[in-house]
């Protein structure tokens, strides 16, 4: 390995820096090229599948519903004590964005359900 000097605007702060060989970082082999024990069993495959469908439905739920939950939204001590904030976020049109995004949450969530395939060894 050798090192390339680097000098900086100050003459005295001179830091060796280790040069790459073009052939030193060999790409990482092709998927079907894999080590045999590096698929995820079916069951811990299908249970990451649940947690994550689960967790999107779930924030996708809560995201959608908390704009209009008058108690949680338009009470809020955190919103309510920044009044730019507050203007923005009490206007309509950006609670319907953010019930929005929820929405779309969900539809991830349920897409990945859909078009789920088991990996195999």
């Amino acid at each position: 390995m050798s090192f390339d000097a680097q000098v900086s605007s100050d003459a005295s702060d001179v830091r060796p820096q280790p040069s790459v060989a073009s052939d030193a970082a060999a790409p990482p082999p092709p998927p079907d090229e894999l080590a045999e024990g590096s698929v995820a069993p079916v069951w811990l495959q299908r249970f990451s599948l649940f947690v994550l469908v689960l967790f999107c439905v779930y924030l996708g739920i809560m995201v959608t519903i908390l704009p209009w939950w008058t108690k949680v939204w338009d009470q809020n001590l955190y919103i309510r004590s920044h009044p730019a904030l507050a203007a923005v976020l009490f206007n309509g049109a950006v609670r319907g964005l953010i019930s929005g995004l929820g929405l779309l949450d969900i539809w991830i969530g349920i897409s990945e359900a859909i078009h789920y395939r088991d990996h195999r060894r």
